[in-house]
């Protein structure tokens, strides 16, 4: 009943009605030990006191509540120590408000209500599979999977910033990988792009991550092959497997290049300095020449008929020493002898021979006496042959 109740004039403390002071503190702590001597067993007993009652009040066994409510501190203050592991860290908070991160090993905190302490693990790999159709660069669907492997970085970050780290990492996850896959053609995804996609999407999470504070670090991104959707795998098959015979026909090409190439280059090499020599040897051969005819035309003009019959001389020796035939000059006469020495100095034929090319050979290699030579065949040089001499 509230005091101002008209008409009341009853105490809301004590019940009566004319009497309105406050409430005597003695009688409230009487009832409150009367009240935990009964919950922890006491009774009452009869006789002198010194609360002004007349009803002492003494527990059973000798145990105060002095004594109970020092062990219920203790106890109270004890349940603020805890052991952090050497996986976890421990987050302490004050009135639910961030106050310190403490390190493996015991530690002490005001106990609750007060304070309080969240242990996280930050050795702890967590990892999620990821998988979804995404759309390229040229227009074109593949199939992607993925698997995410993470662990918490920043305690703080992890438990205060964002809500549920874990749907955000999902999240981030899903966005780099369309992002990515949507930067690049089909053909690269499938072929050369295999490691690079893991790289790029990796570093897109981890920068998604660090923008909202998640408090998360990427360790790891293992990308699968990706494929094209079952209704055109096929199609996709015949693609990759041109594209490979393309690789290994061109690889093939270039190697017979690389082999026909050099021997071209070294041929043409070689014909380049054989003709140069060549060149090399006409003029220097002209040179010489010139140089001898010049020399010639010098004794030539000095002395005209010495010089023509010494040209004539070396005429005549150099058709002669090509000649196989022997001329002998005969003394006092004008002809010259013939002998046949080309047919002497020819080895002797088997002897399974005709009988015509036998006396022929005999006939030819021993001569009895001087054959008289044709009139076409002998030399009629009578007056140089003297002059000569």
């Amino acid at each position: 009943m509230a005091w101002n109740e008209p008409g009341g004039g009853k105490d809301p403390w004590s019940g009566k009605g004319g009497d309105q002071g406050p409430p005597d503190l003695d009688e409230v702590v009487r009832k409150l030990q009367e009240r935990l001597g009964g919950l922890f067993g006491g009774r009452r007993r009869g006789g002198g006191g010194g609360n002004g009652s007349g009803r002492p009040y003494r527990p059973v066994g000798g145990v105060s509540v002095g004594v109970v409510l020092g062990l219920a501190l203790v106890g109270w203050l004890a349940s603020g120590i805890y052991i952090v592991q050497p996986a976890e860290r421990g987050v302490v908070t004050r009135f639910g408000a961030y106050e310190a991160v403490t390190s493996p090993g015991p530690h002490w905190h005001l106990p609750f209500p007060i304070e309080g302490v969240q242990k996280v693990d930050v050795d702890e790999i967590k990892s999620f599979r990821h998988q979804a159709q995404m759309l390229t660069r040229d227009e074109n669907i593949v199939d992607v999977a993925l698997t995410v492997q993470s662990r918490v970085q920043d305690p703080t970050d992890f438990l205060f910033q964002v809500q549920n780290p874990e749907q955000t990492l999902r999240d981030a996850t899903e966005t780099a990988v369309r992002e990515t896959i949507g930067k690049n053609q089909l053909d690269f995804i499938l072929t050369e792009g295999r490691s690079t996609i893991g790289v790029d999407i990796k570093a897109r999470i981890q920068e998604l991550l660090n923008n909202y504070r998640t408090g998360l670090i990427v360790t790891s991104v293992n990308t699968q092959p990706a494929r094209p959707p079952d209704a055109v795998k096929s199609a996709f098959d015949d693609a990759i497997k041109a594209r490979e015979d393309k690789a290994r026909l061109e690889n093939q090409a270039e190697a017979y290049a690389n082999d026909v190439l050099p021997r071209a280059r070294g041929a043409a090499a070689r014909r380049v300095a054989d003709a140069e020599a060549y060149r090399d040897k006409v003029v220097a051969d002209a040179q010489g020449e010139t140089a001898r005819f010049n020399s010639v035309l010098a004794q030539f003009q000095k002395a005209p008929a010495v010089t023509r019959e010494r040209l004539y001389i070396d005429a005549i020796q150099s058709v002669l020493s090509k000649s196989p035939k022997v001329m002998l000059d005969v003394p006092g006469g004008t002809n010259l002898t013939y002998l046949p020495l080309d047919k002497l100095i020819q080895p002797p034929r088997p002897k399974a021979q005709s009988r015509d090319s036998a006396e022929a050979a005999a006939s030819a290699a021993a001569p009895s006496r001087p054959v008289e030579p044709e009139p076409t065949r002998a030399v009629r040089e009578p007056t140089r042959e003297r002059r000569m001499r």
